[in-house]
């Protein structure tokens, strides 16, 4: 294959992504909103949304599709928050009782989760979606019925002179839930960059004198970590992140550091024995069974600490900076089909995802929810086409996978027919 086909395969391949990110550029051209503004908002939501969107990766690899059914450990997390508001344990001490009441219903419910998919095989994404709809079911009857009846919580928490939860709890105040893990320690955003920019460096020397990597990936890492310091240190886009035209953006520095615990969780587990069967059970079931792997079981554990993460990743949603509340009866709703589309976007598959693809679909995807309501006004002179726009590229991202999925799946058994064919002449 020649340099022009591959760079077409490439283009082909993650089409959806550089779609995205000609209309990320578009819109924010088009929205005028100031850039100060919009790269903020961009690492707000990338601190609020990453961990989730990551807890998806591991599902994936394992063959199992895009968990949609993470909203139901975001359910677990959010029975958690309530209970830790209902008791009063606050700040951080109340964010690490909510994870640790959370580990074991999530994992418990990823234990019944696994094994529901492991009867539906070769349908899981859309059975992780069914079933995190029928959750929902039980979750509003478990807040508007058991909890302050059967389960008694006290007026805090409950609708008074009535039974069940109330509609909104607030974190903030003597709550003192709200940023519990944000409000820790910030760091300014150019100075983790280059912090960053540097560690990478120093990690790819380090790798060469062990003779871990070749030269050329040293000499790949080493010219982009000074791309990536050189480019943020051009003036006028230094001048957006460090308080030149309005305020210095910074990083929740716990937060972040949440967020590469678990990028390095997720390739360090692929290492592993149990990540090695991950890969194996994705690549072919009928290989790893062979190869002596409990298909079913490990399919039932990536799904597990998929659930599990999902519900830490919700926990550190619910505390951030700039939610404030938690909406009891709502607040879960969009996790499966928000994280999925946005590690879709990443150039994520079916069937393959890296922690890359996670951050920057969410970066994409994230870009055009700030932005798609100005845009829309000023092209069309009414934002409400702008919560329709992103409706429709919700929905549309997961369609179009599926189907390339489909498609391609179609191509592969096809080839594998007429290699027989040809093999029995």
């Amino acid at each position: 294959m020649n340099n022009q086909n591959k760079a077409l395969a490439h283009v082909s391949k993650y089409a959806v992504t550089y779609l995205f990110i000609a209309l990320s550029a578009l819109f924010i051209v088009v929205s005028g909103l100031d850039i100060n503004y919009v790269a903020s908002q961009l690492l707000l939501r990338l601190n609020r949304n990453a961990f989730i969107v990551l807890a998806l990766i591991i599902p994936i690899i394992a063959g199992m599709g895009i968990n949609f059914a993470i909203t139901i450990g975001a359910m677990a997390a959010q029975i958690a928050l309530l209970l830790t508001i209902n008791w009063g344990v606050t700040g951080a001490p109340g964010i690490l009782l909510a994870a640790a009441i959370t580990l074991p219903l999530a994992a418990f419910f990823g234990l019944l989760i696994g094994k529901l998919l492991n009867k539906m095989k070769g349908q899981e994404t859309i059975g992780s979606l069914i079933l995190g709809y029928f959750a929902n079911g039980a979750y509003q009857l478990l807040f508007l019925f058991i909890f302050g009846t059967i389960i008694p919580l006290n007026d805090n928490v409950t609708i008074v002179g009535a039974s069940g939860v109330q509609n909104t709890l607030n974190l903030t105040g003597k709550v003192g839930l709200y940023t519990a893990i944000d409000g820790i320690a910030h760091i300014p955003f150019l100075t983790a960059l280059y912090i960053i920019a540097g560690a990478l460096a120093c990690a790819a020397v380090v790798q060469y004198l062990l003779k871990k990597i070749s030269v050329k990936r040293l000499a790949v890492t080493l010219a982009l970590s000074a791309v990536l310091a050189g480019v943020f240190s051009i003036p006028p886009i230094a001048a957006i992140f460090n308080g030149t035209h309005g305020r210095v953006i910074k990083l929740p520095l716990v937060t972040w550091m949440l967020i590469l615990l678990l990028c390095l969780f997720n390739s360090t587990i692929m290492r592993t024995r149990l990540g090695q069967k991950f890969r194996a059970v994705g690549q072919s079931q009928t290989v790893a069974n062979a190869s002596g792997i409990n298909v079913d079981r490990t399919r039932v554990i990536a799904i597990m600490i998929s659930t599990v993460l999902a519900g830490w990743g919700q926990i550190v949603f619910m505390q951030s900076d700039g939610i404030g509340t938690f909406q009891t009866y709502a607040a879960h709703e969009q996790v499966g089909l928000y994280a999925g589309a946005a590690i879709l976007v990443g150039g994520a598959s079916i069937d393959r995802a890296t922690n890359l693809q996670a951050m920057v679909g969410t970066f994409l995807f994230h870009s055009l929810f700030i932005t798609a309501q100005s845009a829309a006004s000023a092209l069309f002179g009414d934002s409400a086409v702008g919560e329709y726009f992103r409706a429709f590229l919700s929905y549309g991202v997961i369609a179009v996978a599926l189907i390339m999925y489909a498609w391609r799946s179609a191509q592969q058994r096809k080839a594998g027919q007429l290699n027989l064919a040809e093999q029995s002449r």
